[in-house]
């Protein structure tokens, strides 16, 4: 049985407070929905004593994922759907509560692992950014690497820029999507499905792929 949004909520303020502020607990009276505490002290996400909450490891590891679906949304939200700044914070706490069935590791993917949300604040690691640290010590290498003539799958897009981001989306490189490099001059040329794209050099090294 998954949390409440409210105790979701909740865990994002200790994680803030707590992990991220190098404390070892916080005062009982930052959070404010006694409903959505009660709900986390039951479940051992949380202990309560003398007014000083803390973390247990359950509620720590749940708290990491809660704020990595937090600012992925915000990085979505940015990144993609170009929603005003002033709407980041209040849209990606409600988009968030959408991604628990792990739509977040497809988001990160899609985004290239980013580091940082919006706001500079970091971005947890998830097994699918371990994963790319492994493969990328073996397979995985920028689009404009790839020999001429090689299959490779797309592993994901390092770009901040929108329209790069954008531009790439709409010609279909998607992660795991096939990809065969054609040629490199005078243009990047490369095949996806039957339909073939010219791209420049940086573009082309935005581009992550890996060899199948």
């Amino acid at each position: 049985m998954r949390l409440t949004d409210n105790a979701e909520e909740i865990l994002e303020s200790l994680w803030v407070e707590i992990i991220e502020g190098g404390r070892n607990k916080c005062d009982v009276s930052v959070l404010k929905d006694n409903e959505a505490i009660k709900e986390l002290a039951d479940r051992g996400h949380i202990k309560i004593t003398d007014h000083q909450v803390n973390l247990s490891d359950k509620g720590k590891d749940e708290a990491k994922n809660c704020v990595r679906r937090h600012r992925l949304a915000e990085r979505l939200l940015v990144d993609i759907l170009d929603v005003r700044s002033s709407l980041i914070h209040k849209t990606g706490c409600k988009f968030e509560h959408l991604l628990r069935q792990g739509i977040e590791e497809n988001i990160c993917i899609l985004l290239g692992h980013p580091k940082t949300c919006p706001h500079g604040k970091p971005i947890p690691e998830g097994l699918c950014c371990k994963d790319i640290k492994r493969k990328l010590k073996k397979i995985v290498m920028p689009l404009s690497e790839l020999k001429t003539g090689k299959r490779a799958k797309v592993s994901y897009i390092e770009t901040r820029n929108r329209s790069v981001l954008q531009k790439l989306l709409a010609m279909g490189i998607l992660p795991e999507t096939n990809i065969i490099l054609i040629r490199k001059f005078p243009s990047y040329v490369f095949q996806i499905g039957r339909r073939q794209f010219a791209i420049d050099k940086e573009l082309a090294g935005n581009v992550y792929v890996r060899l199948i």
